[in-house]
C-alpha cells in the first residue's frame, strides 16, 4: 500500500513538473486559433494583464512582499518592457504569419541566446557540449526560418541571396519569432537583477500588468475590431491562454524553481515545442516541410545539449577520473605483490641451512 502511494505521489509530481511546458505549448495553439478573429496586440495584452492580476492575488494569499523602493520598480519596468511588451508583441505578430508549432520551436530556441548572454555577462562556462549545442542550434534555426530557396542556393552554388529572398524572409513570421526569443532571453537574464530588489512572484505579476498596458494602448491606436468578431469558443481559448498558459504556468514554474527543481525544469524546456507541434497538427492541421522538420529535430537536440551541458560534462569527468584511477590501482597492486614476493624470498633464504665449507 505504501509503495503504491509513493508511486502515485511520484507520478503526480512528474505531471506537475511537466505541466508548465504543456500549458505553454498548448497556449500557443489556442492563440493561433483565435488570431483570424482578433488582432495580435490586443490578444498579447489580454494574455498578460489579467494573468498578472491573478498572480498578484495568489502572491497576496501566499504572503509575498510587495516591491519597495525605486530600484525595485525600475528593474520591474525594464523587465516588463523586454520580457513582456516586446516578447508578447513579437510573439503575437509572428503568430499571424507562422504556425503555432514552428513558432514555439523558434521561441524555445532562446536558451541559445541565454547561454551567450550568460557567458558574456556572468562568465558562465559553456563547455564542449554547450558549444556543440550552440552550433546545432544555429543550424536548426537556419533550416526552420530561412526560405528553402536560400538553403538550396547555398548548398548548390554558395551564398547568393537575391532581393526577392530578403522580401520573402521579412514577409514571414520567423524573424519576428527570433526577435521574441531574443527578448525572452534578455528577460531571463534580467530576472537575476530584478530578484535582487523584489520578490520574484510579485515582480512577475507586476511586470505582466505593466507590459500589458502599452500593448493595449498600441492596440487602441493602430488596430480596429479587436473583439467584435470573437465567438464564444475564441473567448474560451483566450481564457485558457491567459489563465492556464500564463498565470498557472508561471505559478507552477516559480513554485518548482523555489523548491530547488530548477535543473529539472531547464532540462524539460524542449518539451514546449513538442506539445505545440503535436496539438498544432491535431487541432489546426499544421504541416511542416521535410527541411523544417529536420530543423526542428536539430534545434531540440541543441536545446537539450545546452540545458544538460553540465550533467554531460560531469559524466565525462567521472569516466576520465575512473580511467586515471585504473593505472594507480595497478601500481598499488604491483607494488603490494612485489613487496610480498620480496618478503617471501627473504623468508625462504633465512630458513635454508647454511652450506658447510
Amino acid at each position: 500500500m505504501q509503495l503504491q502511494l509513493r508511486e502515485s505521489k511520484s507520478l503526480v509530481a512528474s505531471l506537475l513538473l511537466i505541466a508548465p511546458f504543456f500549458l505553454w505549448g498548448t497556449a500557443m495553439v489556442a492563440m493561433k486559433g483565435v488570431i483570424p478573429h482578433t488582432t495580435p496586440l490586443f490578444m498579447a495584452g489580454l494574455r498578460l494583464l489579467p494573468a498578472g492580476v491573478l498572480i498578484l492575488i495568489a502572491a497576496a494569499f501566499m504572503g509575498r512582499p510587495q516591491p519597495k523602493g525605486w530600484l525595485a520598480w525600475l528593474w520591474i519596468a525594464i523587465f516588463a518592457l523586454v520580457d513582456g511588451t516586446l516578447f508578447q508583441g513579437f510573439l503575437a505578430e509572428g503568430l499571424v504569419r507562422t504556425s503555432a508549432g514552428l513558432g514555439s520551436v523558434m521561441i524555445d530556441s532562446q536558451p541559445l541566446a541565454v547561454a551567450l548572454l550568460s557567458l558574456w555577462l556572468f562568465k558562465e562556462h559553456i563547455g564542449v557540449w554547450g558549444c556543440l549545442g550552440l552550433g546545432l542550434g544555429v543550424a536548426g534555426i537556419s533550416l526552420i526560418g530561412l526560405p528553402e530557396e536560400w538553403i538550396f542556393q547555398i548548398l548548390d552554388s554558395g551564398v547568393k541571396i537575391t532581393t526577392d529572398n530578403w522580401q520573402q524572409l521579412f514577409a514571414s513570421g520567423e524573424w519576428l519569432m527570433l526577435l521574441a526569443a531574443l527578448s525572452m532571453a534578455v528577460g531571463t537574464v534580467l530576472i537575476r537583477y530584478v530578484c535582487k530588489y523584489a520578490d520574484p512572484i510579485t515582480a512577475t505579476g507586476w511586470h505582466m500588468i505593466l507590459a500589458g498596458l502599452p500593448l493595449w494602448g498600441l492596440s487602441a491606436t493602430v488596430e480596429v475590431e479587436q473583439w467584435q468578431n470573437l465567438v464564444p469558443s475564441d473567448w474560451l481559448a483566450l481564457s485558457y491562454a491567459t489563465i492556464f498558459g500564463s498565470a498557472i504556468a508561471y505559478g507552477l514554474f516559480f513554485y518548482f524553481a523555489q523548491s530547488g527543481n530548477l535543473t529539472s525544469l531547464s532540462s524539460l524546456t524542449f518539451l514546449t515545442p513538442v506539445f505545440a507541434l503535436i496539438f498544432g497538427h491535431i487541432f489546426l492541421s499544421e504541416v511542416l516541410t521535410t527541411i523544417q522538420w529536420l530543423g526542428v529535430f536539430i534545434t531540440l537536440i541543441s536545446i537539450y545539449l545546452i540545458n544538460q551541458r553540465e550533467t554531460l560534462a560531469g559524466q565525462n569527468n567521472k569516466v576520465t577520473i575512473s580511467e586515471k584511477a585504473i593505472p594507480q590501482q595497478q601500481l598499488v597492486l604491483e607494488a603490494s605483490t612485489t613487496k610480498r614476493l620480496t618478503t617471501l624470498t627473504s623468508s625462504v633464504r633465512e630458513s635454508e641451512p647454511e652450506a658447510s665449507p
